[in-house]
Order: C-alpha cells, then sequence, then structure tokens
C-alpha cells in the first residue's frame, strides 16, 4: 500500500519534526493517524490540546462540560474573552482548528461517568488525565486499565505539580494513592489559589510524554513520578511501583467493574 504523499502544507507544516531523525516522515505518520483523549479542558488540558495539535496529533478527544468563566482565563490558554459562556469544548475546539485544521476534534459535552467512560476511552490510544478532581482521576484510572489504555496524569496545587505515565501491566493510580483524601482536607484552587503558569508547566509536559509514547521513542515517566517547586523552579523524581495488592491492576484484582467514585471519594459528583 502506498503512503499518501504530503502535501505542500503539511511539508511546511511538520517540517521540523520531519528532519528530526526520532521522528521523521514515518513518526509524523504515525502522529496524524493517533488518537488522544483529553478529560478537561482547563488549566492542563489547554496547554495539552494545542501543543498536540500543534505536533499534529490526528484526533483529539476533549471531555468537558462546563462553560468558559472569566476566573478560567488566568491559566487555561485555550479560552478567550470572547468565549465567556460558551462551553470550554466548543473553544478548545476551535482553537485547536485555529492552530491546525488537520486534527479532527471529537466534542464530548458531557461529565465522564460509569455510564461512558469506558465507551469513550476504548476510542483513544493514550488518556490524558487532565481533570482536578478526586472522583474523576480514579474514574479515568479504572476506566484506562480496565480497557488497557496508557494514562498520562497530572495534578496541581498552588505552586506545586506533578506528573507521570501509568502503561498497562505497570501500575496505575491507585497504586500511588490507594485511597482519595478525606473529604475537606485539600481545598480547591478557588480557595487556596493557583499560579497561572503553573497548569501550563505540567500540560506541556503531559503533551511530551504523550508525544514520545505515540512515537515509541525517549524514557517515558512511567515509574516515575515528576514533582516540580514553581517557587524554586526546581523538578525531583521519585520511583513509583506497582503494587501486587492493588484492588484494580493487582495480581487478584477485585474491582473488575467501575465503581460509585463519587460514594468512594466521599464527595458529592463533581465536574471535570
Amino acid at each position: 500500500m502506498t503512503t499518501p504523499a504530503w502535501s505542500e502544507e503539511q511539508a511546511r507544516r511538520y517540517s521540523r519534526h520531519l528532519v528530526l531523525k526520532e521522528v521523521g516522515a514515518e513518526g509524523q505518520r504515525k502522529l496524524l493517524e493517533s488518537k488522544v483523549l483529553l478529560v478537561g479542558v482547563g488549566g492542563l488540558g489547554s496547554p495539552a490540546a494545542l501543543y498536540l495539535a500543534a505536533a499534529g496529533v490526528g484526533t483529539l478527544g476533549v471531555v468537558d462540560f462546563d462553560e468558559v468563566e472569566i476566573s478560567n482565563l488566568q491559566r487555561q490558554i485555550a479560552h478567550h474573552v470572547h468565549d465567556l459562556g460558551r462551553p470550554k469544548v466548543d473553544s478548545a475546539a476551535e482553537a485547536i482548528t485555529d492552530i491546525n485544521p488537520d486534527v479532527q476534534v471529537v466534542r464530548h459535552r458531557e461529565a465522564l461517568s460509569t455510564a461512558n467512560a469506558l465507551e469513550i476511552v476504548a476510542q483513544y490510544d493514550v488518556i490524558m488525565s487532565t481533570c482536578d478532581n478526586f472522583p474523576t482521576r480514579y474514574l479515568v484510572n479504572d476506566a484506562c486499565v480496565l480497557t488497557g489504555r496508557p494514562m498520562v496524569e497530572a495534578s496541581v496545587f498552588r505552586f506545586d505539580g506533578q506528573v507521570t505515565v501509568f502503561v498497562p501491566g505497570q501500575g496505575c493510580y491507585r497504586c500511588l494513592y490507594p485511597q482519595p483524601p478525606p473529604p475537606g482536607t485539600l481545598p480547591s484552587a478557588a480557595q487556596t489559589g493557583l499560579l497561572g503558569v503553573l497548569p501550563g508547566i505540567l500540560g506541556t509536559i503531559q503533551a511530551l510524554e504523550t508525544i514520545k509514547r505515540l512515537l515509541g521513542i525517549g524514557t517515558s515517566l512511567a515509574g516515575r513520578l515528576l514533582i516540580f517547586d514553581a517557587l524554586t523552579t526546581e523538578f525531583r523524581t521519585l520511583r513509583i511501583r506497582r503494587n501486587p495488592s492493588c484492588p484494580v491492576c493487582g495480581d487478584e484484582p477485585t474491582i473488575t467493574a467501575l465503581i460509585d467514585y463519587a460514594e468512594f471519594c466521599g464527595v458529592p459528583p463533581p465536574g471535570l
């Protein structure tokens, strides 16, 4: 089968990738044929989506049921003043298309739930957990384990952030955090504040890890937790391991279907 030729515009657009021997024409074709899901297009998901689009990842699924508010604009760079009141999936899709019309955007304007997570997650090659609450993190994790999908996970708090990659058979979010924190012990960003550039840094690293995974190049963060301190501009790396007793990915799993994650975390049903 003959590989379709690059258009003149594509050859110019991806020229910096095409000359990298680690990417080249074959790697760029892989990106264009890949499908990535972003669960949330807020502080983390915005920069991740824009860089994945610029890189030429062919299909981006965006899950979010929220609308753009003015307080989002301090950090959620996929959205703009003229987007206030619009669904985030719509403004994000428009920003993605403005960067690269090669990219197909699949809009999931709904909350990820036990009813739809497996069906949605199974459609994509890599899942990016870019949400901001624990019920959704555990839901995305379990859906990834049950469907055999890799997950690129990040979180931010005030001036600190962390990012890692969970690969099927090598551990999951529950291995790192078996139980959610007690309700009320971790205040929201609205209560504590959040440095706007911080999720940009972590979301960009998520995009990097996703692209490396799709291309099969470099050394993944799988098995490592990268921790970033914005006030000192320092990174630390911790080794993390699969827990053989993990209830989802362990040797004898006890969770073999999706559960009620709001109840598990002891909180009301979440947004993204």
